[in-house]
């Protein structure tokens, strides 16, 4: 069927364990990726997220405190470069719910990490956190190494903080959808990227709920709003 496996969610607990024990856990994945060639390691720092408990607020997150993105940066960075050694970087997934969520939080961990640690750059997670998403990426090019494009519905995000929703419950309710069905700028972004250099996988992404919104009808709005924006940005589309 000419399919690729362009990355996969590893649940990270380095805040918590050990480079070591790290590496023990993710052996098996790692072997699947090398026989296929996966070309990064989609990572995120999941000790004590909320993103899986749908009656816990998204608010109520995990935060790091400041000082300790430094020594969790210097496990991150030694991890990722094992990874990387091994033929799979790493790429950085910020996300609702965990430590590395917003803007600022972002910055930190770059400025804490090493090159080795790439940045997956998540536009719907980065606007539903309130963020600026064509400064953060930027700022941060030459460490962006995998993108996911999805949109947000403005009013389902408004509802959400109003309320004091989890993060499932946001997603369950529609807070997500594909880009050209919401409300970032993908044509901005896109000439962003071209500035940056950017070159890899775009992947078209949004967490659901298949009876409200048909996977393949989304799929194809996404598609085709990407093919667009990435076009006009000089893109080369293969």
């Amino acid at each position: 069927h000419g399919l690729k496996l362009v990355s996969g969610w590893f649940s990270g607990e380095l805040r918590r364990g050990s480079v070591e024990r790290e590496k023990r856990r993710i052996a098996k994945q790692l072997a699947l990726y090398q026989a296929l060639a996966v070309p990064v390691m989609l990572y995120a720092e999941t000790t004590g997220t909320v993103q899986n408990q749908i009656e816990v607020p998204v608010a109520d997150r995990p935060r790091m405190p400041d000082e300790e993105f430094r020594s969790y940066g210097d496990r991150l960075t030694e991890f990722a470069e094992w990874l990387q050694a091994e033929g799979c970087p790493m790429t950085f997934h910020h996300h609702m719910g965990t430590v590395v969520e917003t803007t600022r939080e972002i910055d930190l961990l770059m400025a804490k990490t090493g090159d080795a640690v790439g940045l997956l750059f998540d536009t719907g997670h980065l606007h539903f956190a309130g963020g600026d998403v064509l400064g953060t990426a930027r700022r941060h090019g030459r460490r962006i190494n995998h993108v996911h494009c999805k949109d947000v519905r403005a009013d389902v995000l408004a509802r959400l903080k109003a309320e004091n929703w989890s993060f499932l419950k946001g997603v369950v309710e529609g807070v997500f959808t594909v880009p050209g069905d919401g409300a970032v700028d993908f044509r901005a972004f896109a000439k962003v990227l071209a500035e940056i250099g950017y070159s890899g996988w775009v992947v078209v992404e949004a967490e659901q709920d298949p009876n409200k919104a048909n996977p393949l009808e989304m799929a194809t709005i996404g598609h085709k709003a990407l093919t667009e924006a990435f076009g006009q940005a000089g893109f080369t589309i293969e």
